[in-house]
């Protein structure tokens, strides 16, 4: 299984870990300066939701968060939500 995301296709990218030492000049330091640079990978933040699909079966996918938030995938509606009581319903009683 990938690490990557099931609706945008997001991997883990490369890039660099900068290490840095020393004090600002503008707080009152003589600067900083770089003293390492090192190859790492920046990660998906992927989750495992349930997801309801288009033809309204359910599904556990590996979706990034970016996903969820945009709306880009619908969650699974666990239990029909909570319905007040009609006005006919409330004369008849």
């Amino acid at each position: 299984m990938s690490k990557q995301c099931e609706v945008c296709g997001k991997a883990p990218s490369l890039g660099n870990q900068v290490t840095i030492r020393g004090k600002a000049k503008y707080l009152g330091g003589v600067g900083t300066k770089v003293t390492g640079i090192s190859r790492r990978q920046f990660k998906p933040n992927l989750q495992r939701v349930h997801v309801t699909t288009a033809n309204g079966t359910n599904k556990s996918m590996r979706v990034c968060t970016q996903c969820i938030r945009s709306g880009a995938v619908t969650k699974r509606i666990r239990n029909a939500p909570f319905k007040l009581p009609t006005a006919k319903a409330a004369k008849a009683s």
